[in-house]
């Protein structure tokens, strides 16, 4: 396993761990690297210092300075870094709980709701651009959400 420091293009910075440098390369080619923050998949590996451990036989080094002025571990991975990053964690988790996701039928269900041939509700997918414009220009509310939902797998 190999860990990686990443940013997006939104300069959104995070790690993910991977199964070697090779299965990176693969799945950032396939598009199935992401950004934990906003869903970007324009992804590079950050600049970062190699973690080198000691031998098992090692005794650990004796330190004088106090536990308060040793480094901290960084945060865990799923924490957002900023007040800007909390905030859109926080919608995403306000949308995902309280709304259905229809993934690629997001236009249709839109449509439907808005000609009257389907129950209104709140809902959150995925549209091709064209088909947005489309939709906002024949009237349905529909906006933009800031991050991209999770794939669901099954």
């Amino acid at each position: 396993m190999i860990q990686y420091s990443l940013k997006c293009a939104q300069d959104h910075r995070f790690d993910s761990w991977f199964q070697s440098a090779e299965a990176f390369d693969k799945l950032k080619a396939a598009g199935m690297v992401t950004c934990s923050i906003c869903g970007c998949s324009d992804v590079q590996k950050a600049i970062m210092a190699p973690r080198v451990r000691p031998s098992r036989t090692a005794q650990p080094a004796q330190s004088d300075a106090a536990p308060e002025d040793q480094p901290q571990p960084p945060a865990r991975l799923s924490e957002p870094a900023s007040v800007a990053e909390q905030a859109l964690s926080e919608l995403k988790r306000e949308i995902e709980k309280n709304s259905e996701y229809v993934g690629d039928k997001f236009v249709r269900e839109a449509r439907a709701m808005h000609e009257g041939d389907a129950p209104e509700r709140a809902i959150y997918g995925e549209a091709k651009l064209e088909e947005a414009k489309q939709l906002i220009e024949d009237g349905v509310p529909v906006t933009p959400l800031p991050f991209r939902p999770g794939r669901k797998t099954n």
